[in-house]
C-alpha cells in the first residue's frame, strides 16, 4: 500500500513538472508586465469609444439604440465606426519587442500616442495606446491598459488578422472626418413643403407643397396648373439622398461670419411632415483664375462647387452637379423664366444636363 502511494505521488509530481515545462515553453520570452489581450470578441457590447490623438484632440462616439453618434447626438458615418469595431475584434498578437528597444518605445509612446478608450455595457473595459508602425508597416507597436489586468509596463507588436497594414488610420479625433456626408435624406411620404428661393434671379424661384396625394407647384405665389403627378414625384425623389462634397477645412470663424453677412444666391427650405422648416443657404465660391463659359463673358466664380450653410450654421462644400436636380425646377415644371439671363448668375446650372 505504501509503495502504491509513493508511486501515485511520483506520477503526480511528474505530471506537474511536465505541465510547468509546457507552460514555460509556450510563454518563453514573455514578461508578466506585457499584456497582449487587446481583442474584444463581443463588439456588440461596445457602446462608447473615446479617441484622443497625438495633439490631445478628443472625439467621443456613443451608441444609442444601435446607432452611433457623436457626444452630442450628431450624425457620424457608421462605416467608419465599423472599421474601429473590426479592429477591436480582429487584432492579434504579432510579437514582443527586443529587450534593447523596450525602454526606447515605452518612452516614445509615453510622449506621443493615439489613445483609444473602450467601454462595454457602460463600463470602461480597455484602453489602447497606439504608437509607431512596425518597421515593414505591417502592424503597430501598442500598449494595453485593461480593467482587470491593469496597465502593461511595456508595449508589444500587434496586427490585424484580416488584413495587412497599420492600425492607427482607423482612429482619429477630427470631428470633420466623422461627419455624415448625408445632407438631406427624405422619403416621399415625409415631404410637406420645398421652397427654392433665388435671391439674385427671383424668376427662377418656385415652391412645391404636398399633403398626402395633393401636390401643388407655385411660382411667384401663383399655382401652376396642368402638371402631371409623375413630374412632381420625379422632382421630389431627388431629395431621398443628397450628399455634400467635403467638410469645411478652409474657412475660419471670421471668414464664416463674413460669408454669412453676404446674400446667398439661393435659399433651399425644406419642411418634413410634423417638423420645423430647415433652410440651407448656398453661397458662390470666388475662384482664383477667371473662367469662360462657352463664348460668354469671363466669370470669377467656381463653376463646380459652392458653400452651403447648414441649418446648424456650419459650412460644407457642395457640387452643382448634385444640386442641379434640386434647383432646376424648369427641368420638371413649365416655369416662366422670362427675363432670366443665360450667362450670368447661375450659368453653372445651364451648363449641366439633367437626365430624367
Amino acid at each position: 500500500m505504501k509503495k502504491i502511494i509513493i508511486i501515485i505521488v511520483a506520477l503526480a509530481g511528474l505530471a506537474g513538472m511536465l505541465y510547468f515545462a509546457k507552460n514555460l515553453s509556450e510563454n518563453a520570452g514573455k514578461s508578466d508586465n506585457e499584456l497582449i489581450e487587446f481583442a474584444i470578441e463581443d463588439v456588440e457590447s461596445i457602446d462608447k469609444i473615446i479617441i484622443t490623438d497625438k495633439f490631445e484632440n478628443v472625439f467621443e462616439l456613443r451608441k444609442t439604440n444601435g446607432i452611433w453618434t457623436d457626444k452630442k447626438g450628431g450624425c457620424v458615418t457608421q462605416d467608419k465606426v465599423s472599421f474601429c469595431l473590426d479592429a477591436f475584434k480582429n487584432i492579434e498578437f504579432k510579437g514582443y519587442l527586443a529587450d534593447n528597444s523596450k525602454k526606447k518605445f515605452t518612452n516614445l509612446m509615453a510622449a506621443q500616442n493615439i489613445k483609444v478608450k473602450i467601454f462595454q455595457n457602460g463600463q470602461w473595459s480597455k484602453t489602447w495606446y497606439l504608437g509607431p508602425a512596425a518597421q515593414n508597416h505591417d502592424g503597430q507597436i501598442m500598449l494595453l491598459d485593461d480593467a482587470e489586468q491593469g496597465k502593461s509596463a511595456f508595449p508589444v507588436l500587434m496586427e490585424l488578422n484580416n488584413m495587412n497594414g497599420i492600425i492607427d488610420p482607423r482612429f482619429y479625433a477630427d470631428p470633420l472626418q466623422w461627419m455624415c456626408q448625408d445632407l438631406i435624406t427624405m422619403k416621399l411620404s415625409e415631404v410637406s413643403e420645398i421652397d427654392v428661393k433665388f435671391n439674385d434671379e427671383p424668376q427662377r424661384s418656385f415652391k412645391v407643397t404636398k399633403k398626402d396625394s395633393d401636390m401643388k407647384i407655385f411660382q411667384k405665389s401663383k399655382q401652376l396648373t396642368g402638371i402631371s403627378s409623375s413630374s412632381i414625384y420625379d422632382y421630389l425623389s431627388n431629395y431621398q439622398d443628397v450628399n455634400f462634397n467635403t467638410a469645411n477645412y478652409e474657412l475660419n470663424a471670421i471668414q464664416m461670419d463674413s460669408l454669412k453677412r453676404t446674400t446667398p444666391f439661393c435659399e433651399l427650405s425644406i419642411k418634413k411632415v410634423g417638423q420645423k422648416k430647415k433652410t440651407y443657404k448656398l453661397y458662390r465660391i470666388v475662384s482664383g483664375p477667371e473662367q469662360r463659359v462657352g463664348m460668354a463673358e469671363m466669370q470669377d466664380i467656381d463653376l463646380d462647387r459652392f458653400w452651403c450653410e447648414l441649418p446648424t450654421g456650419e459650412f460644407v462644400k457642395c457640387q452643382y452637379f448634385v444640386f442641379n436636380r434640386l434647383l432646376r425646377g424648369d427641368a420638371y415644371f413649365p416655369l416662366d423664366l422670362t427675363g432670366v439671363k443665360t450667362h450670368d448668375g447661375i450659368q453653372f446650372i445651364e451648363s449641366e444636363t439633367i437626365v430624367l
